[in-house]
């Protein structure tokens, strides 16, 4: 199999990028798209050229850094799956692919399809966490929590924190994100003591990132890895103006 690949190339964040045209050759359908990649790194090796540069973890889809847009969608043309799970039987032979780091004024591009995705961490550690007494673990059953409840918990926190959220909105917001994060904590008893002053600190620190406003266009939702539903956003909006109307309540009492 043999593909044309246009793959963005920029030696770091201070200079002007371009697309740069390769052919790879000996292509298996059944390699992923990382080692594709891998397979054109190794002959620039041997060319002595520097090779592309892209993130890459566990390459099981868990840990979310692998992600870039392919021909202009993010992790590539199937639903529900990330770059490093995408494989080249997706491809056809001869086909001509269009490889680009995400794209967003709080993801600055660190060289050729690597980016800054701290932006993220800084949202996390502005509130996305509870505070709690250490020591041994409780019992398991010593909080009673409903099945429905603890699922829809269980499916906010399945954002992997790839960022294809921001890079196919056309604000480049990081509700979808931010909102998951918020909502499956402030879903369970454990998060619910810290719900208030959490949600303002991580929306505050979302907009102290650069990120734009959600619009409500749901393309994050159609190119979430984890399809992680734009609900989440909705239950976010209302948890801070909530958080809103309680703080300016105890500040005028």
């Amino acid at each position: 199999m043999k593909l044309y690949l246009k793959i963005w190339r920029q030696e770091h964040r201070k200079v002007k990028g371009n697309m740069v045209s390769y052919e790879v050759d000996g292509i298996s359908v059944h390699m992923s798209f990382l080692e594709m990649l891998d397979l054109l790194n190794e002959r620039l090796l041997r060319q002595g050229e520097r090779v592309i540069e892209f993130d890459h973890d566990c390459r099981e889809g868990i840990c979310g850094t692998c992600g870039m847009m392919i021909n202009g969608r993010a992790h590539g043309p199937l639903s529900g799956t990330t770059t490093c799970q995408l494989h080249m039987r997706s491809f056809k032979d001869g086909q001509t692919v269009y490889i680009e780091p995400f794209r967003g004024a709080a993801f600055p591009i660190l060289r050729d399809l690597k980016i800054d995705r701290s932006a993220f961490d800084h949202i996390i550690q502005a509130g996305g966490y509870i505070s709690v007494s250490t020591g041994q673990a409780p019992e398991s059953n010593s909080i009673p929590i409903a099945h429905e409840v603890t699922e829809a918990a269980f499916d906010a926190a399945a954002c992997i924190g790839c960022g294809a959220c921001v890079a196919v909105c056309k604000n480049s917001s990081a509700a979808l994100f931010t909102s998951a994060k918020i909502s499956h904590l402030a879903l369970l008893p454990q998060g619910k003591i810290e719900s208030a002053e959490r949600v303002i600190q991580m929306v505050n620190q979302m907009d102290k990132e650069g990120f734009g406003h959600c619009s409500n266009t749901e393309a994050c939702e159609v190119e979430c890895p984890q399809q992680i539903s734009v609900l989440h956003i909705a239950r976010m909006n209302y948890q801070y103006n909530k958080a809103l109307i309680l703080i300016d309540r105890n500040a005028k009492s």
